[in-house]
């Protein structure tokens, strides 16, 4: 692999294009480690040199930061690469260590759990998914059950820096608790503590789209780090808006939330009490409902409607291209609202069918005024049909990216709490 040697943009702190007073801080030690880091995930394999222009760093500085990432597993040299004798000393390619540490994820969707393995660089090592009714306790009670096994099948060697945990609703980030995830029924669910207490393992929990908005930032297109929203729709529907590569959350963790959007033309009643919310009208389980009802498919499972569309069905592709439109509506207004770099849709035609993405594109076109060019600005999700195992891990990913040093703690949190696996779970209040 070439070593860069290209004049790079300037990393900031933070991992984003920065100014001189972001070179300033930089050389000041804050944060130098995460843009060592960034510059890495970025250009790697690549020199020293290359890091101190993308930095902004002192040569001392960056000999100083790569050493520690290296002791800490979290970068790692490379071979130099063959070739004609140079003058002087060679240059050591370095490139983020993916053989050290993995981060490992679970994500709670309404019908599957996603079990995800994903190295450093985001990529996904291992997935499994396995059923669950449901129930808060049941549903702990699998993910402590499997856990072990997943682990050792594919861990292999490697170090689980911690435990992340997402699914959809409204999740406090900050404690760790479900607020409320409407199709499952859960409310107030303290699920990271209850997690940590029976798997020893550092856990995270967030929302899904901020998951993904974490993920999309880290190792998506270079245009969501200025602004970026990012648009899910499944069995729930729920937005994340980033700005400067950072997630908001919201003061009580709200942000986002757009499952009460009111959709012109939809009137199906809505649990919280109104009619034609998005997410009654937009959700998997509404269209595997009415596919049923036409009689497209025997039963309300994802894959017979998958299966039906990839053979042409006429029926079920105009009840996805309805949606998309449906969609489009939603996509319009936070566009309108927020007028981002990127929107970024994770859907099930967006990943499964993307043939169909022109009418999601023609119809923001129509309904849209700040969004001239939706194919340009409008993308699906970067991680295909990983991106449930991506979005369970990236809140381990993303805390480690940009504290590099916590690496320490997480260890030594690990060592000092080993897993507690024959125990019975918690039950879920």
């Amino acid at each position: 692999m070439p070593i860069r040697s290209a004049n790079p943009p300037t990393i900031s702190p933070t991992g984003l294009a920065g100014s001189g007073n972001d070179r300033r801080d930089a050389s000041k030690g804050a944060g130098s480690a995460a843009a060592v880091l960034r510059a890495v995930l970025d250009h790697g394999p690549v020199a020293r040199g290359f890091i101190g222009t993308a930095t902004g760093l002192s040569p001392a500085a960056v000999s100083r930061q790569t050493a520690d990432l290296i002791s800490l597993g979290l970068l790692r040299e490379l071979p130099v690469a063959a070739g004609a004798p140079r003058a002087g000393r060679p240059s050591v390619p370095l490139d983020v260590d993916t053989d050290t540490h993995l981060a490992c994820g679970v994500h709670i969707a309404v019908p599957m759990l996603t079990f995800g393995i994903v190295d450093l660089r985001g990529r996904v090592v291992a997935r499994e998914e396995l059923p669950h009714r449901g129930e808060a306790d049941d549903t702990l009670s699998t993910i402590v059950r499997h856990l072990p096994g997943f682990l050792r099948r594919h861990a292999g060697h490697r170090r689980v820096l911690g435990l992340g945990v997402v699914t959809g609703g409204h999740v406090d980030a900050r404690t760790g608790v479900v607020v409320e995830h409407e199709p499952l029924g859960w409310r107030d669910l303290p699920l990271g503590p209850l997690l940590a207490a029976r798997t020893g393992l550092p856990v995270s929990v967030d929302g899904h789209a901020r998951a993904l908005a974490q993920a999309e930032i880290l190792f998506g297109e270079p245009r969501a780090r200025a602004s970026l929203v990012h648009l899910f729709v499944g069995h729930v529907v729920d937005a994340a808006i980033a700005t400067g590569g950072v997630v908001h959350h919201g003061l009580r963790s709200a942000a986002g939330g757009v499952a009460h959007l009111n959709l012109p033309g939809a009137d199906l009643p809505c649990s919280c009490g109104g009619r034609g919310c998005a997410q009654t009208a937009l959700s998997d389980r509404a269209l595997l409902v009415k596919a049923v009802e036409l009689g497209a498919i025997p039963r309300p499972e994802a894959e017979l409607l998958l299966g039906a569309a990839r053979a042409g069905d006429d029926l079920v592709v105009g009840l996805l291209r309805q949606r998309l439109r449906g969609v489009a509506r939603i996509a319009a207004t936070l566009l309108d609202m927020l007028d981002p770099e990127l929107l970024v849709l994770t859907e099930m035609s967006a990943i499964y069918l993307p043939h169909l993405l022109p009418d999601l594109y023609e119809e923001i076109a129509r309904l849209s005024r700040a969004c001239g060019d939706p194919e340009r600005v409008v993308r699906p999700s970067s991680f295909g049909t990983d991106v449930l195992a991506v979005a369970a891990a990236a809140t381990v990913l993303d805390s480690v990216h940009r504290s590099p040093r916590t690496v320490h703690t997480r260890r030594d949190r690990q060592a000092a709490r080993p897993a507690e696996w024959s125990r019975p779970p918690v039950a879920a209040p």
